[in-house]
């Protein structure tokens, strides 16, 4: 593969078409410019048959430019660096830079190919191809171009094992921050490819890799766990923290109660945290602050809100306190009033018989 950079800082993986390609494809597009060439000539010269030989020789050198040079230009400028022989191999002329061609690539790559490629069978073409790093002819030199492979053969990609159950939550204190790009890389490889090496290949790479996992988190290989499995769970632990560095689940929205703690759930009421869990930035009660609750009674039952009239709320009160119960404030507030002769202001408060 050749990487490119771009303008932009970009770097473009491009990969350059081998040698056996560009000839098929070369074949195939002078095949159809030599029948078109014979067709053409055939019919110019049944055309100027009447005419002398130099009138007849300058009509052949004009079919040949016109043909076998003005055709695969006009072409390649028009589909942008595709002939007929690069689309049946699945190639595309581009510049150096990775954009598409334009008609002064095309023709300087034609006019140079009318000499390395035509006029001396290939040769040339041949061995600057041979001796390019990238596999390009003096044309693609001479016109800052490049032959590469449009059509990439797809690779099926195989999800990375889970680490067995209990496994979860064993890796959570590893330093995975020294662990270098490529040694996840070969993990990764090794994870997904692993049913299809050989045991006795498999394992030992499996060790190697573990060792190096190893001595970049500091921590040994846990005695009781197989080093395939090993790097199954480091690799699960190392996507579990990607995916709650890039989806936190610890910010709860506005007004909505508090963030979820680690090793604790949310309380009941929606508006507090739960003991022991400082609140986060994102949480804030949802009308203002919220009073503690009190302990309900263990066999309590759930009974919805309902809207009474003053008085029989107040009777509730005071029986409330009769029944054996502390007496709320409300039902306190009207016996001191009554008894005291109605000093007090008037409330509505009627006492129960």
């Amino acid at each position: 593969m050749s990487e490119l950079v771009t303008g932009e800082a970009v770097v473009l993986g491009l990969r350059p078409a081998k040698l056996p390609s560009r000839t098929l494809a070369v074949v195939i597009d002078l095949l159809v410019a030599f029948a078109v060439y014979v067709a053409v000539t055939t019919a110019l010269t049944a055309a100027v048959s009447s005419l002398d030989e130099a009138a007849n020789a300058a009509v052949s050198v004009a079919a040949f430019m016109l043909v076998l040079v003005g055709v695969p230009i006009a072409v390649e400028t028009l589909t942008r660096g595709r002939s007929l022989g690069k689309l049946v191999c699945g190639l595309r002329v581009v510049r150096d830079d990775g954009g598409p061609i334009r008609f002064r690539h095309a023709l300087v790559r034609g006019a140079v190919g009318a000499v390395e490629i035509l006029m001396t069978f290939g040769v040339i073409a041949v061995i600057a191809s041979l001796v390019s790093a990238r596999g390009r002819r003096l044309g693609d030199v001479f016109a800052g171009t490049l032959v590469v492979r449009e059509r990439v053969p797809r690779q099926r990609t195989h999800a990375v094992p889970q680490a067995p159950a209990w496994l979860h939550g064993r890796f959570t204190e590893l330093d995975l921050s020294r662990v270098p790009d490529a040694l996840w890389l070969a993990i990764r490889q090794y994870l997904t490819r692993m049913d299809q090496l050989d045991p006795d290949v498999g394992g030992p790479l499996a060790e190697r890799l573990a060792a190096d996992l190893a001595a970049c988190t500091g921590a040994p290989v846990p005695a009781n766990v197989p080093p395939a499995m090993y790097l199954a769970g480091v690799m699960g632990e190392r996507q579990a923290r990607d995916a709650r560095r890039i989806l936190p689940v610890t910010t709860a929205p506005q007004g909505y109660g508090p963030p979820w703690p680690s090793g604790g759930t949310v309380s009941g009421d929606g508006g507090t945290p739960p003991a022991g869990a400082a609140a986060g930035p994102g949480w804030a009660a949802p009308y203002g602050p919220t009073a503690p609750r009190q302990a309900e009674p263990p066999g309590a039952a759930f009974a919805p809100p309902s809207v009474v009239p003053p008085g029989a709320a107040a009777g509730a009160d005071g029986a409330a306190g009769a029944d054996g119960g502390a007496p709320r404030d409300g039902g306190a507030a009207g016996r001191e009033g009554h008894g005291s002769g109605g000093s007090g202001p008037a409330t509505g408060f009627v006492p129960p018989g």
